[in-house]
C-alpha cells in the first residue's frame, strides 16, 4: 500500500488584537498545553510554544492532511473560547486577524526550538513588531506595512 511522506516543520507567529497585553504569567502554562492539545487533536506534533504578553510562537511537525489556514483558525477560535469560559483575562480576549508560518528544514529545529523557550531575553533586545518585519524579510515574503500586525486591528 503506498503512503505519503512528509517532514514538515512549521512555525507560526500570531498576536493578540490590537497588540493588548492580554497573555498574564499565571494562566500561560495552562493555555499552551490547550493550545497543543488542540494542535494534536489535529494530529500534528507539538515541538514547542510559548508566548509573550501580547503574542505567541508555535512550532509543529504538520501533517499534510489539512490547510494550514484551517488549523490556525481552528487554535485560534478555540483558544479564544478557551480563555473566555476560564476567564483566563478580566479584559475581552481576541487573536489578531492573520498569521505568519514559516518553515524550516529538520536540521533548523533546534535552534528554532531554543528561539522560542528565549523569548523572554529576546523582546529584552527587540519588541514584537521589528522582530516580524525581520522574519518576514529573513524569509524573502512580500509584505506591506498597513498590512502587518499593527496596533489598530
Amino acid at each position: 500500500m503506498p503512503n505519503s511522506y512528509t517532514q514538515l516543520h512549521v512555525q507560526f507567529v500570531f498576536a493578540v488584537k490590537f497588540h493588548q497585553s492580554l497573555i498574564q504569567e499565571e494562566g500561560k502554562e495552562e493555555l499552551h498545553k490547550y493550545i497543543s492539545g488542540i494542535f494534536e487533536s489535529n494530529r500534528h506534533k507539538m515541538l514547542q510554544i510559548n508566548s509573550m504578553p501580547d503574542h505567541i510562537h508555535i512550532l509543529i511537525g504538520l501533517r499534510p492532511h489539512q490547510a494550514i489556514s484551517s488549523l490556525v483558525q481552528n487554535v485560534k477560535v478555540e483558544s479564544s473560547k478557551w480563555i473566555k469560559v476560564q476567564k483566563f483575562n478580566p479584559q475581552p480576549f481576541a487573536w489578531q486577524e492573520g498569521y505568519g508560518a514559516f518553515s524550516y528544514s529538520k536540521s533548523h529545529v533546534e535552534n528554532v526550538i531554543r528561539y522560542i523557550q528565549n523569548q523572554r531575553i529576546h523582546h529584552q533586545k527587540e519588541n514584537f513588531l521589528d522582530e516580524y518585519r525581520k522574519m518576514l524579510t529573513a524569509f524573502k515574503i512580500d509584505w506591506e506595512e498597513p498590512y502587518i500586525f499593527n496596533a489598530l486591528q
